[in-house]
């Protein structure tokens, strides 16, 4: 077994194993930061998809995020008013409402996509930071849904056979999910498309050459990181039984982007280890200051500088990060 398996197992070890030691510490916290560290880790994984392996800078994913969260609200509070949804009853089923916002994302992705794609460099980041902020001021538009104070959520929404209420459940329905979308990530980087996608990162112009359209790679991409950044989103309204335009906002892009540059670029399995450190480090800094990011600053800066391939890159070693 190569060391990049035994990190990759540990940390999997790890997480499966949260909720005991929080039982035997007699401390509960301990699962709800689990269950941000796994919900934030998929919306990461989902950004280093197009970051990591296609070289897109997005900072347009806080908008999937806050649409995730966003379709699990709004359908809540008509659900609890008895109202209909574009002529829709609604549903409390997780396998109802999560795919829908995966599939609201997508969409939202591919028209956001298909424009920011025309331009490359600081223009796309330019572009899809404006999609974003855009988004974000909709959502503040939204008085019916709470404007800037956001929307509430009564209650989890239902798997058969499963009590979405109870925390610990919660915390694993979370971690299966994680997991298999790191799976998917991960068969889709090994296949044909990623590595033509990841050929576009190196050299677009030699994969032009070759045959490939550059706008039809990316954009599918861009789609996918966008359903799996809403159903992050889905996942974290349920968990804080809250949304806000604040999920949205492009600052929650840049704090995805530091799970990613602290976990590690173009790894899969580095921004669940990035998502961990960042929030790991947000709880114990912020214990001693409001101005917690003073300390994270010079973190980042020392991880950029000594590991390229960020923390998992250095755990795993150079040449066993793929």
């Amino acid at each position: 077994m190569t060391r990049k398996y035994i990190v990759v197992a540990l940390i999997f070890a790890i997480l499966l194993l949260v909720p005991v030691i929080a039982d035997v510490s007699n401390n509960s916290f301990l699962i709800n930061m689990g269950t941000q560290f796994v919900i934030y880790a998929l919306a990461a994984i989902s950004l280093d998809l197009v970051l990591g392996y296609g070289a897109m800078v997005s900072f347009g994913h806080a908008a999937f995020f806050g649409l995730g969260g966003y379709v699990v609200a709004i359908l809540a509070f008509h659900m609890e008013q008895g109202d209909l949804v574009f002529g829709w009853a609604g549903s409390e089923s997780a396998l109802v409402i999560w795919p829908l916002a995966m599939l609201v994302a997508a969409v939202v992705g591919l028209v956001m996509g298909f424009l920011s794609l025309r331009t490359s460099g600081v223009q796309f980041i330019m572009i899809t930071l404006a999609f974003a902020q855009m988004l974000y001021f909709v959502l503040v538009g939204l008085v019916m849904y709470g404007g800037d104070d956001g929307l509430s959520v009564t209650s989890r929404n239902v798997l058969p056979g499963l009590d979405l209420e109870d925390t610990t459940t919660y915390y694993y329905v979370c971690l299966a999910l994680m997991t298999l979308w790191v799976w998917i990530c991960r068969r889709i980087i090994k296949s044909p498309f990623g590595m033509v996608l990841r050929g576009f990162k190196q050299s677009e112009r030699r994969n032009i050459n070759l045959g490939y359209a550059p706008m039809s790679y990316k954009l599918t991409a861009f789609v996918i990181s966008a359903a799996g950044t809403g159903l992050a989103g889905a996942l974290w309204a349920n968990y804080a039984l809250y949304a806000s335009p604040d999920m949205a906002a492009w600052l929650k892009s840049g704090e995805l982007m530091a799970m990613i540059v602290l976990g590690g670029m173009g790894t899969i399995f580095g921004p669940i280890l990035g998502a961990a450190v960042y929030l790991g480090l947000e709880q114990v800094f912020t214990a001693w200051t409001e101005n917690w990011m003073l300390f994270l600053g010079p973190v980042l800066i020392l991880v950029v500088l000594f590991s390229k391939r960020g923390l998992f890159g250095w755990l795993v070693g150079s040449k066993n990060h793929d």
